[in-house]
């Protein structure tokens, strides 16, 4: 739910402040806490031809004088309560054992994470002798009080970049914009201005971003013609210099950048030795005479006789010399309880969580801007759909055990109205606004998007739910009322988002507006999902700062969780309701049910394929998170339908695997939602860092603070006490 919704480490970011990716500044607006200068470290250089071709960029702010770029194309484009039986569904063997397992895997876990910030930042290879022999050549070229500027201090995702201006012909001065590569359709962007000095070479310093490759366009103001352009790819925290002379631009590496990835595969490598050693210990545990052994350990000698007793067992010391109590233990297990789903809904919160708090300010793990995918746009919606799958297997039991229709009703739309409340008034500060006030309030979000959705799917699933689903292709036939209504609901959300017409908008527009589509509409972004948010709720009870801001430089306020998307939402869920019945008509036929699985994805999948073009900007309906738009739906539902596949058969079939650790957060995910919400500045999930301009320290702390919530959710786990709404 971040989208996970409405990321929350949005909060933690001043209304000035647009992440990293806000690039290159203007004059001397300079902003960070961390400078890296130097020179003298060999690099690579390049140089750009005079075609007219742009290539992309990083995210940034426009300077002053943004719209001062000349016209060229830019490339590319309730309450706590305890239930007895609950817990016992694990495969965990005793509660001491286990409980002293789960304190040691957490406490390695905790430990993985903490052992990352250990490690020095890796560096990238440098270049090899004959480009280094050509940067020394550049270098001993620069003029000499280079060193002694002030340059601007850096922050994450941005390197240094001094520009040396060499044409002395006149009184004009050097103009430099830039474009992101990930910015579709957009104008260039001013970057900095290089005056120039008579009789002495021209020098500016200004920093840029690094999180995608950007194109730098270069133009003589007085001559008013372009110089070159360069597409380049910046290292974070490097130091570049530019020269610009009558023959050509070259880029100089004067200090090698960082890698900023490495904590990355350190903590992945770590995360992977515990995985392996957690299953070669499970493995030994399960065989009989470890089991027999641990058994013994773990429990004292009376509660053996008390056991055996109650068994028949004759003597203590039968019952040591065979395995009735091992079996005996096995024997109070209740009903299997369909493992995979916990452990779906378990992933899809976790990543949530690790995103909400931040995902270590990597670029990859915050929303996309607008179209395409990223880590995070992918766990709202599997969210979404495995709570359809909930509601079709939880409807159908609650029938089964003689629950009355009217009955269950209530409870859907208590259930409902408690997570809006929640959503609202809880995990709800309108972000960087301050406190929660009445003027400032959100009104749409996460819960309250998910209270919606779960209110008329399970409503159109229990008009129609049956106590003993027959066993036969008629999931589909059977409800085709449900179908009819859902489609329906899809119509009107094609008819109003591409027919209705949108003051100073083009109709049926589907861009972000600020700079995109070259600027001509930069108060349409969303098109009608946007102005009906606006409209309805107003302007200041919307989400005041969309992804589409940093890279797009957005005017008005848009929400993600709005009306019009809700529609789409619907949709998600009950695809996932179309999976809980797949597992209800073909229970005890794995096979049935998998390659049901498979065609639902592949399905989807072809629908997506259609729909996008195979493109991220060119097809009919672009796959896009903030609109939550049907190819976005088809596309997610493709690839749950997959993941539950995979999840089924691992968990529930083969029982390769127990699902853990994510099962344990599956099984109480309102709680570890709302707790991830409302401790999310309270120390242990929060503490001060030494350098805030640090992949390594945020990433530290916020997979520090997401182990935490599993291993909560572990803990709660054994002592059977789950949030139930």
């Amino acid at each position: 739910m971040a989208e996970a919704a409405t990321t929350t480490a949005a909060r933690r970011e001043e209304a000035g402040e647009e992440t990293a990716a806000a690039a290159g500044q203007g004059g001397d607006e300079w902003r960070g806490l961390r400078g890296r200068v130097g020179g003298g470290c060999g690099g690579e250089r390049t140089r750009a031809e005079r075609t007219p071709r742009a290539g992309a960029g990083a995210q940034a702010r426009a300077g002053a004088r943004a719209g001062a770029a000349p016209g060229g194309r830019p490339g590319g484009g309730a309450a706590a309560r305890r239930q007895p039986g609950a817990a016992a569904a694990d495969h965990d063997m005793g509660g001491g054992l286990w409980s002293a397992r789960g304190a040691l895997a957490a406490a390695l876990l905790a430990a993985s994470v903490l052992s990352a910030a250990l490690l020095a930042r890796g560096e990238l290879p440098g270049p090899d002798t004959q480009e280094q022999e050509r940067q020394q050549q550049l270098q001993e070229q620069q003029p000499r009080d280079v060193n002694k500027r002030k340059f601007p201090e850096l922050k994450m995702d941005q390197a240094l970049l001094i520009i040396h201006y060499e044409l002395h012909h006149g009184d004009g001065d050097l103009n430099v914009y830039w474009l992101s590569d990930h910015c579709y359709q957009c104008l260039y962007q001013f970057l900095v201005s290089v005056p120039v000095r008579l009789g002495h070479p021209s020098i500016a310093a200004v920093a840029v971003s690094t999180q995608h490759p950007v194109t730098l366009l270069l133009n003589d103001t007085l001559e008013k013609k372009e110089i070159c352009r360069i597409h380049y790819v910046f290292g974070e925290f490097g130091n570049y210099s530019l020269r610009v002379n009558q023959m050509s631009c070259d880029i100089v590496v004067n200090e090698n950048p960082v890698n900023s990835n490495f904590p990355i595969y350190i903590a992945f490598l770590i995360y992977i030795a515990i995985i392996i050693s957690s299953s070669v210990g499970n493995f030994f545990v399960k065989l009989d005479p470890v089991r027999n052994w641990l058994y013994k350990k773990m429990n004292p000698r009376e509660t053996d006789r008390l056991i055996n007793s109650e068994l028949g067992s004759p003597t203590r010391a039968e019952s040591y010399s065979s395995d009735l109590q091992v079996e005996a233990w096995r024997l109070t297990l209740p009903v299997y309880r369909l493992r995979s789903l916990d452990t779906f809904r378990g992933i899809a919160l976790i990543i949530m969580v690790f995103v909400n708090y931040g995902g270590g300010k990597y670029w990859f793990f915050k929303h996309e801007s607008w179209n395409g995918l990223t880590l995070a746009d992918l766990v709202f919606p599997w969210f979404v759909f495995i709570m359809g799958s909930s509601i079709a297997l939880s409807l159908s039991s609650m029938l089964r055990r003689g629950c009355s229709k009217w009955k269950l009703l209530g409870k859907i739309l208590w259930r409902s109205l408690l997570l809006c409340v929640i959503g609202i008034f809880i995990v709800n500060p309108n972000y960087c606004l301050g406190p929660l006030s009445w003027d400032k309030l959100r009104i749409p979000g996460v819960l309250q998007r998910l209270g919606l959705t779960y209110l008329v799917v399970a409503v159109l699933e229990l008009l129609f739910a049956k106590a003993v689903p027959e066993n036969s292709a008629m999931d589909i036939i059977s409800y085709w009322p449900q179908w009819i209504f859902i489609l329906m609901l899809e119509a009107a959300w094609v008819c109003v988002t591409f027919l209705l017409p949108v003051p100073g908008c083009p109709t049926g527009y589907l861009g972000p507006g600020g700079i995109g589509d070259f600027g001509k509409y930069p108060n349409c972004t969303g098109g009608a999902a946007g102005y009906i948010d606006r409209l309805l709720l107003g302007e200041d009870h919307i989400y005041q700062h969309p992804s589409p801001n940093v890279l797009y430089h957005t005017k008005v306020p848009y929400d993600p969780e709005g009306l019009l998307g809700t529609i789409n939402s619907i949709v998600m869920a009950f695809l996932g309701v179309q999976a809980g019945k797949i597992l209800l008509f073909y229970k005890d036929q794995p096979k049935q049910i998998m390659l049901r699985f498979l065609l639902w994805s592949a399905m989807l999948g072809i629908i997506s394929g259609v729909l996008t073009k195979f493109s991220q900007n060119e097809g009919f309906i672009p796959v896009n998170k903030n609109l939550w738009s049907i190819s976005y739906v088809t596309t997610l539902s493709f690839f749950a339908f997959l993941l539950l596949l995979f999840m089924y058969f691992l968990v529930d079939v083969a029982r390769l695997w127990s699902g853990a650790p994510f099962f344990y957060p599956g099984m109480n995910s309102i709680l570890v939602y709302v707790g991830h919400e409302v401790f999310e500045n309270y120390f242990p999930f929060q503490w001060k860092m030494e350098d805030h301009q640090s992949h390594k320290e945020h990433l530290t702390q916020n997979l520090v603070a997401t182990s935490l919530w599993v291993v909560i959710a572990y803990v709660l786990y054994r002592k059977r006490i789950f949030w139930k709404i």
